[in-house]
């Protein structure tokens, strides 16, 4: 009987809880209940009731309960499995099963048991009573213990009751100890991983007997020692790691004589002496070579020239200068998957190569000339810390997969392409600290959330279409030649508005807040908006101090006038901000002393005036934060006097003395032409009789026409 996920979620409508009274059907050889999300899984009080069950060969209930409950809590014993005597198929991944200390004992008990998987059990011990002689799990060809939380040892007779097992699966589940020697008896013995525990010792010679091992995977312990040369007479290994130890020592020719079915390489982060013949031609070919933070250079390995079949190499930090440059050229272009090659000192010209992989990391070298083409089919580009030259390549414009983008730090020059929106599905694209020239492209991907062209050549303004990325968290344009005003539309973008959980790679980036330079992994808790050291003018939006999530914000350095709004106050998350050596003015608002986690505030070099806000956070910078505003009073500055903690509201002195001219001209102007229209005509009149006969004529004469028509008027009114 299958209740398997899949077939619960589109024919059956299971129900919420499950009683395993089913195991009491007599004929039941099969039941799979995994993956399901049953609330409660109740196992029937009396064991009998499920001895008629024997024939059950195969039982799941693997990731099948919404908490991993059981009887409503966890599963606190094993003692029902033991009626299931044909049992050869169990299990009970994802279920709780810390409180059941007897569980090797319930299981070995299972005699026919081919396969047993306790991943993810919170399983705590290796205990069985009275003695590991009693262990029966000679059947077994199957066990998966990984991901639980041992913290002991595997006592050594463990292995040698279980003399068939073919795979073991003991991955991060904080072994302690040494390798048990009983373990390389399993002459059968395929597959092994003991990935991330805290094992100590060293491999022994005999491993070299496994003779039928594919998977050897130790990395990630605390082993020690020298790698023993029979390592290499396991002629049927595909797949081998032992990186992240303490092993030293040489590795030469000899740990790899025999292994013709080698497919997966994994030596990082180890201290070997690496001693291959010059000559030497490895009998096999890897697909996956990892060997990053080693010994290897200044040499580029010549035997790695050989292998025609890589689709992943890191050779990252590993001391490669020296490479030759044709075989160099032809083995990169073959790699499909991943190139890292960071944190080396290679300087080779790569501007004629087509780079086929979805993953090229080339960061941290000495790499000259253009850069190379790339692959549609590309994920992520880090060429950043390089020497490449010249402009962006037409042929990038294809690279539509394209998610992630660092150029960081070369001398690129030219104008970016105005469009690139066809690089739909970018996230991060990082151009900063280059020569780029030009307007700041109109048509940008709308999946952006890091934008930086930090420190390049870019003018004219900023355009609108920035704004319209909804969900970019770091946007970068400090140390340019940008000018105008900042759009208004600056809080569409919402997510440092308002904050949503954003999926992305995890990359660093060099980001300059607190006054200095920090590398930081690029993450959505870090809202940035960095304008700084560019020609901006005009006053800030309001809209601006409406992205409340923003953490770092950087104006410095730019012609900004006008006041800083009440607002800001609303800016909790701020902790880093840069008003200085701007033309704001006036009062600095009283709000911002509920900045509570502000840690670094440079207002200096304006024209604020008043005292400075009363609170905890303001009070407690340095009077530098403030230097150069010469009306600004109060802690840390001066004390205020009476007139200078009661400013009139008033701009800037120098615009204050262009007002009060322009006002001056004015009333001088008003004055000037009153006097002259008055004794233009009034004068004249004076001077002239027949001038001052004839207007009071005119004026005697209205004056008899308007009696004239009242009277008249008057009269007819009283007849009416």
């Amino acid at each position: 009987m299958d209740w398997g996920s899949k077939t619960a979620k589109e024919s059956l409508r299971v129900p919420r809880e499950m009683n395993l009274c089913i195991l009491q059907l007599e004929f039941l050889s099969y039941l799979d209940l995994s993956g399901n999300d049953f609330d409660v899984i109740r196992i029937p009080a009396i064991q009998r009731n499920i001895t008629h069950s024997s024939k059950l060969a195969y039982l799941d209930l693997s990731y099948s309960s919404a908490g991993s409950v059981v009887n409503g809590f966890q599963m606190d014993s094993l003692d029902w499995l033991s009626p299931l005597s044909s049992l050869k198929y169990l299990f009970l991944s994802g279920i709780d099963l810390h409180k059941e200390t007897n569980w090797l004992q319930a299981v070995s008990i299972l005699s026919s048991l081919l396969e047993l998987q306790l991943s993810e059990c919170n399983l705590e011990n290796f205990k069985i009573k009275p003695s590991f002689e009693y262990l029966n799990l000679s059947s077994l060809v199957t066990l998966d213990l990984s991901y639980n939380n041992f913290t002991s040892n595997i006592p050594n007779g463990f292995f040698n009751r279980t003399t068939y097992a073919t795979y073991l699966h003991l991955k991060e589940s904080n072994i302690y100890g040494e390798i048990p020697s009983s373990l390389l008896n399993l002459q059968n013995l395929r597959y092994l991983n003991l990935f991330e525990n805290q094992l100590q010792g060293s491999i022994q010679d005999g491993i070299g007997q496994l003779e039928h091992l594919q998977y050897l995977d130790v990395s990630k312990n605390m082993l020690s020692g020298f790698i023993p040369s029979t390592l290499g007479n396991l002629s049927s290994l595909n797949y081998l790691s032992i990186s992240d130890n303490n092993f030293s020592g040489e590795i030469s020719n000899l740990h790899f004589s025999k292994l013709h079915s080698l497919v997966s390489l994994n030596l990082s982060n180890s201290i070997f002496e690496f001693q291959f013949d010059l000559n030497w031609v490895p009998p096999f070919q890897l697909s996956h070579l990892l060997l990053r933070n080693t010994n290897l250079g200044p040499h580029f390995p010549s035997w790695i020239y050989t292998q025609k079949s890589l689709q992943i190499l890191d050779l990252s930090s590993s001391g490669i200068s020296l490479v030759n440059r044709n075989k160099f050229s032809r083995l990169i272009e073959r790699i499909s998957g991943e190139i890292i090659l960071s944190n080396n000192s290679i300087a080779e010209d790569i501007s004629n190569l087509t780079l086929n992989c979805f993953f090229l990391w080339l960061d941290h070298n000495n790499f000259t000339g253009g850069l190379p083409n790339i692959s549609p089919m590309a994920d992520w580009v880090d060429l950043s810390y390089n020497s490449f030259s010249g402009s962006i390549p037409h042929s990038w414009k294809n690279l539509s997969e394209l998610e992630v983008l660092n150029l960081w730090s070369n001398k690129l020059s030219g104008e970016v392409p105005l469009n690139l929106s066809d690089w739909r599905q970018l996230q991060i694209m990082n151009l900063g600290k280059n020569e780029f020239s030009g307007n700041i492209p109109v048509g940008m991907p709308q999946n952006l959330v890091v934008v930086i062209l930090r420190a390049n050549q870019f003018e004219g303004t900023i355009p609108q279409q920035l704004f319209n990325i909804s969900y970019m968290f770091h946007l970068d344009l400090a140390h340019n030649k940008l000018s105008g005003s900042v759009p208004k539309c600056v809080d569409n973008l919402t997510d440092m508005v308002t904050f949503h959980f954003i999926s992305f790679y995890i990359t660093t980036i060099e980001l300059f807040t607190k006054g200095q330079d920090y590398i930081y992994e690029v993450h959505p808790d870090r809202r940035t908006v960095d304008l700084s050291a560019n020609s901006l003018s005009g006053e800030v939006p309001l809209e601006l101090f409406r992205l409340i999530q923003v953490q770092t914000l950087n104006l410095s350095h730019n012609n900004f006038i006008g006041t800083i709004p009440n607002t800001i106050g609303g800016m909790k998350n701020l902790e880093s901000l840069d008003l200085s050596n701007n033309k704001f003015y006036g009062e600095i608002p009283q709000s911002m002393a509920l900045l509570n986690f502000l840690g670094y505030l440079n207002l200096s070099y304006n024209n604020f005036d008043g005292k400075i806000p009363i609170g905890t956070q303001l009070q407690s910078f340095n009077a530098s934060s403030y230097i150069g505003n010469p009306k600004l009073c109060g802690a840390p500055l001066s004390n205020c006097t009476a007139e200078e903690e009661n400013p009139k509201t008033a701009k800037p002195s120098t615009e204050n003395e262009d007002e009060d001219s322009i006002k001056e001209s004015l009333y001088l102007g008003m004055g000037v032409g009153f006097a002259v229209g008055f004794w233009g005509i009034c004068g004249s009149l004076f001077l002239i009789r027949k001038w001052r006969h004839a207007c009071f004529r005119v004026i005697y004469g209205v004056g008899d026409k308007l009696y004239v028509i009242l009277t008249v008027k008057l009269n007819s009114f009283r007849r009416n």
